[in-house]
């Protein structure tokens, strides 16, 4: 069976386009061609790349690092799990709170 392959990042300004006027990932992945799980695939690690970037944490290349690569921010990243812990923490305290419990 032949790989179904898409360069969806040729398409980043359009889809954020779309996604502005609050076009569904499945309308979006209708209109390209592709498949609903591209688009929301796409959609999720580019939020998340977005997310770290204001959070001040510099993306690394995938692979290995090289040997004279200069090390990566720690701390940025430990403060931005823990900044997204302590938040799903909050959300389930309270709805655990709503649903009777504790």
């Amino acid at each position: 069976m032949p790989r179904k392959y898409t360069k969806i990042n040729q398409y980043e300004k359009e889809i954020l386009q779309w996604k502005s006027e609050g076009i569904a990932n499945r309308e979006i992945a209708r209109r390209l061609g592709m498949e609903y799980s591209q688009v929301h695939n796409w959609v999720s690690r580019y939020n998340e790349r977005q997310r770290k970037l204001k959070a001040g944490i510099v993306p690394r290349k995938k692979g290995r690092p090289r040997k004279d690569s200069e090390p990566r921010d720690i701390v940025a990243e430990q403060t931005y799990i823990i900044q997204r812990l302590r938040m799903e923490n909050e959300l389930l305290r309270d709805f655990m709170r709503s649903m009777g419990r504790r």
